[in-house]
């Protein structure tokens, strides 16, 4: 679905940094670069994150001592390829007893709760490694140790007041921490503690007598991971990525990894962030929505071709189901919507939907996209897969707003109307029971009540010139990626006479597009947005677009994707 918006042009699109194609420089320049990043291994930032010491003694001691360690993720894309990295790494290490477990999202919920504890107490394990959770579950980490475990929490979320009463604690959002990239995701703490632990068992004499195990081998789940949690790709991510990206172009990534991107269609030769974000990621992702995570740290953590084939085909299938129960409830969602703003004259500033069928592992993306078309605050619920009158919401929120902080600001404002909730700035969980919804409604509607949005603005790169307007640029800006979280992706605006327009794939719309300008016709792509081909489009077509490369059938050749259309300004 394509939506019309607002453009403003960055800042700084006057300056360019020099050494690279022109328009990269201008790019580079307007996100504050000064020259051309460096993405090479040797200027990661190093392991100095606080609790490594603690948690590097406390894995040497168990390695030494042949203990065995339970590594505990969490049912994302982040908590897959962290677990599966932390398993990779440990058994390199030399930890003889190394195994894994993953919450349910329907039975245990997140983090290390009650129930996960009971059942990982049978596997008597002498040491619990959390990944991607662990810094909010106060609980758990108590009962784990009262058991007799020790517990290292490796996280990445932010704190609450307290922390858990684990024997070491690794979070780069931890107050005082000092460690200088922040938006670590939970795949990057996991490589950043290998980092360090195997400096310690270096230290230790450990490897005097064979080789130490290479890490870089791994980033491919680490760009996997990162790019699918959507953080902030500040520049120490960017250079994780960008690693992880080289070794899938060269061929040298996971079966795992090699298996998801081409159930999904992706050339590894080309793989760039977003087919992290959008091929490899979601897939992942269906299996923690719909299913068991487990399927998809099997499939990472698999050494054989045709074993990681199979389970990719398996998370593939769930990532199909998950798209039609997204659609579905996602239609009934902007009815409530329509009906919600009719019902207060248009001046809507948040919602809060809800239906007893819908699948408690898919609001949060019918959430994320009403977000995308209102730009406001929304949440969606739906029952609890545990039954009882319990609802599982998932707030989504646009820039400007902190979903975590309005349902502080909420619990605050009303002690014991919401049970439970966590998160970041832009999505948040929460459950509450149903009789409360309503209340909770009234209290999200009256603390939005004041807040002023912002116009939906998109910001763009400028104009490209015709002779800008080619494959030579687009190759350019594809190398000079990662794009995506705080470094996004280039966008361009620019006027167009349509030329040509048809229905591709059933509900695509394909374009043949000329610059106002003058200049050559190009191919453009419009996903989603079949249903504007038989209807009225703006002449001129006033578009924002991404420049890519189109390879098809051998031939390789520029091709612009619209992104939105230009709205124009109101008179008077």
């Amino acid at each position: 679905m394509i939506r019309f918006v607002r453009v403003r042009r960055r800042d700084g699109l006057d300056a360019s940094v020099a050494g690279v194609h022109p328009v990269v420089g201008r790019v580079l320049a307007a996100r504050g670069a000064g020259s051309v990043p460096d993405y090479s291994l040797g200027t990661l930032l190093p392991p100095t994150l606080g609790g490594l010491d603690a948690a590097c003694r406390l894995l040497g001691d168990a390695i030494d001592e042949r203990r065995r360690i339970v590594v505990v993720g969490d049912f994302d894309a982040d908590g897959a390829t962290g677990t599966a990295l932390a398993v990779r790494g440990l058994a390199a290490m030399g930890a003889a007893d190394v195994q894994w477990r993953v919450p349910d999202r329907f039975r245990h919920g997140y983090g290390l709760g009650r129930t996960l504890v009971e059942e990982l107490v049978p596997l008597e394990p002498d040491l619990v490694l959390t990944v991607d959770q662990g810094v909010s579950s106060h609980e758990g980490v108590s009962l784990a140790r009262q058991a007799g475990m020790r517990v290292i929490v490796t996280d990445h979320h932010l704190p609450g007041e307290t922390l858990p009463p684990a024997d070491a604690i690794v979070n780069p959002n931890l107050a005082g921490e000092t460690f200088g990239s922040r938006a670590l995701a939970g795949v990057g703490v996991v490589f950043y503690l290998l980092m360090a632990l195997r400096s310690h068992l270096r230290e230790q004499g450990r490897f005097k007598t064979g080789r130490e195990p290479r890490l870089d081998q791994w980033l491919d789940l680490v760009a996997l991971g990162t790019v699918a949690d959507l953080v902030p790709l500040d520049e120490n991510n960017r250079r994780l990525v960008q690693q992880g990206l080289l070794r899938i172009r060269a061929g040298r990534c996971l079966p795992g990894v090699r298996a998801l991107l081409e159930v999904a269609g992706r050339n590894l030769r080309h793989a760039d962030a977003s087919d992290m974000g959008f091929a490899a990621g979601p897939r992942l992702n269906a299996a923690g929505r719909l299913d068991d995570m487990s399927i998809g740290i099997r499939c990472l953590l698999a050494d054989r071709d045709a074993e990681a084939a199979e389970l990719a085909q398996r998370l593939d299938a769930l990532n199909r189901e998950r798209r039609t129960l997204q659609a579905d409830m996602q239609e009934m969602a902007e009815e409530q919507a329509k009906a919600l703003a009719e019902r207060i004259e248009g001046n809507l500033q948040g919602l809060c939907v809800f239906d007893p069928d819908w699948h408690q592992g898919v609001v949060g993306l019918v959430a994320g996209r009403l977000v995308e078309r209102l730009q406001r605050p929304v949440i969606a619920f739906a029952p609890a897969e545990t039954g009882g009158s319990e609802l599982k919401g998932s707030g989504r929120s646009p820039s400007g707003v902190h979903m975590r902080d309005l349902l502080v600001e909420i619990d605050a404002r009303h002690p014991g109307l919401i049970d439970r909730f966590g998160g970041h700035a832009r999505a948040a969980g929460l459950s509450l029971s149903e009789d409360r919804l309503a209340a909770f409604r009234r209290a999200f509607d009256e603390t939005l009540a004041d807040r002023v949005f912002e116009p939906d603005v998109v910001h763009t790169d400028g104009q490209l010139a015709a002779e800008e307007l080619s494959l030579e640029t687009a190759d350019a800006l594809a190398r000079a990626g990662p794009w995506g979280q705080a470094w996004p992706e280039p966008i361009f605006d620019g006027r167009f006479h349509v030329r040509e327009r048809r229905v591709v794939g059933s509900h695509h719309l394909k374009l043949r597009l000329q610059p106002v300008e003058g200049g050559p016709v190009l191919d453009a792509i419009a996903f989603g947005a079949g249903g504007l081909c038989h209807g009225e489009l703006p002449e001129p077509l006033e578009a924002v677009y991404s420049l890519e490369i189109n390879r098809w059938q051998g031939r390789v050749n520029p091709q612009l994707r619209i992104r939105y259309l230009v709205e124009k300004p109101r008179k008077g």
